[in-house]
């Protein structure tokens, strides 16, 4: 076994804490990586449900002028002479919709 002469030079073989040091290395990149895929899905979540509550809202808002107009239509047929106090009425409730959701658009970011 002594008589033994090697084919190559001892240069390519790679220490074992070599291939230790490129593992944790790695490691570190991949788990670099996961987490700030997991923070970018967690602000995409986050940002949809924030979206779906102002389309409640404002859906919601657009549902109750639309039968507010509807029933201050009725109200003018039946009472002509209110007309001008229904819309009064219809406007300020339009106005507070708006505000509301407004407010609420900007008290969601």
């Amino acid at each position: 076994m002594s008589h033994l002469i090697p084919t190559s030079s001892g240069s390519a073989v790679v220490p074992a804490s070599s291939w230790t040091a490129q593992g944790r290395a790695l490691k570190t990149i991949v788990t670099g990586a996961e987490l700030e895929v997991a923070k970018l899905a967690a602000a995409a979540h986050v940002e949809t449900t924030k979206l779906d509550a102002i389309d409640h809202v404002t859906q919601r808002a657009l549902q109750g002028t639309a039968m507010l107009a509807q029933l201050e239509g009725q109200l003018v047929e039946a009472v002509p002479a209110a007309a001008f106090r229904l819309a009064q009425i219809g406007q300020a409730h339009t106005v507070a919709m708006v505000g509301e959701v407004y407010n609420f658009g900007r008290s969601v970011r």
